[in-house]
């Protein structure tokens, strides 16, 4: 077992293990020194919060939407590792979703649903939820180095009762994958507010160009299972979260596939920038999002993104 993999051992058993508001207490103290540190993930979350608040907000209090900021991520962290050993009572007390009817009414229908996420609040009591709730969920999760470590997150997630599936390397594609669960009346739920890659669709978003992922766009577009962006943010007592949709997906009449996802995926685009606008302290987002942002300095004060497929 590699340090890395203890790390997460470690985390898992020590916070499961202890009271919650001494753990609480913790990660908070750690998230207020990576504050006064300064680092590389901190200047990261600082700079893509000012894109979202803009300009006009001064420096002092754009500084405590940072510390808050890094608060909600260590509190997303805190929260992730102890999941495993809440109850089934237990976690759907502690997140509380606005639109639940609608995924109820499409899963009861058999026609599934696409929900497009972004990294804030806490998916993974999201997911858990979903699961505890009775519903089929699936989702994919980006591999992480070293594989250990993977594993141990794809176990974590499954033992919450997802069905997680690789992004590459599986024994069917990922994509094909969700395609048959959608049919099949699952909730698929998606990472889908950063995609760098070259794969990813560009899209305006608070004013800069960024990339997104179209699989949300093109899972809709392959099976007219309606498409959903979700708002996630933190309350003092529970996770939460708020659907907008169903999306309108645009027929072959509007043009080519590529044409649709790209106008589908900006729509999904105004609908993340929505959400995070209303609650910019709980956007976990400690790494470059913007196209014309550069690499330097791009550190982590805490680990940089939560395991998914963004």
């Amino acid at each position: 077992m590699n340090l890395t993999e203890l790390g997460y051992v470690a985390g898992w058993r020590l916070v499961r293990a202890l009271p919650r508001p001494v753990v609480a207490a913790a990660f908070q103290a750690g998230a207020d020194r990576a504050h006064r540190s300064g680092g590389g993930g901190t200047a990261r979350l600082r700079a893509n919060l000012r894109r979202v608040v803009g300009p006009e907000l001064p420096e002092a209090e754009l500084d405590d939407l940072v510390k808050r900021g890094l608060r909600s991520y260590a509190r997303y962290w805190m929260e992730a590792f102890r999941l495993p050993a809440l109850s089934r009572a237990q976690i759907l007390s502690g997140f509380r979703l606005d639109g639940a009817e609608l995924l109820a009414a499409d899963v009861a229908a058999g026609r599934g649903a696409v929900v497009a996420l972004p990294h804030a609040g806490n998916w993974d009591a999201a997911g858990a939820w979903v699961a505890a709730t009775g519903w089929p969920i699936s989702t994919v999760m980006e591999r992480l180095k070293p594989e250990s470590v993977y594993r141990r997150f794809m176990a974590f997630r499954a033992e919450l009762g997802m069905e997680i599936l690789p992004t590459h390397g599986g024994p069917r594609p990922a994509f094909d994958v969700l395609l048959d669960r959608l049919r099949a009346g699952a909730v698929v739920p998606l990472l889908a507010d950063r995609d760098l890659s070259a794969r990813g669709v560009e899209v305006d978003f608070f004013g800069g160009k960024t990339r997104m992922p179209a699989g949300p766009a093109l899972l809709a577009l392959h099976t007219g299972a309606p498409l959903y962006v979700a708002s996630m943010w933190y309350e003092q007592d529970a996770a939460c979260a708020s659907l907008a949709g169903p999306l309108p997906v645009p027929g072959p009449e509007a043009g080519p596939l590529d044409q649709r996802v790209r106008s589908l995926t900006q729509l999904i685009a105004d609908g993340l920038a929505a959400g995070i606008a209303r609650h910019p302290q709980d956007w976990h987002m400690l790494q470059r999002m913007w196209l014309d942002q550069t690499r330097a300095g791009e550190g982590t004060a805490l680990p940089s993104s939560a395991p998914g497929q963004g």
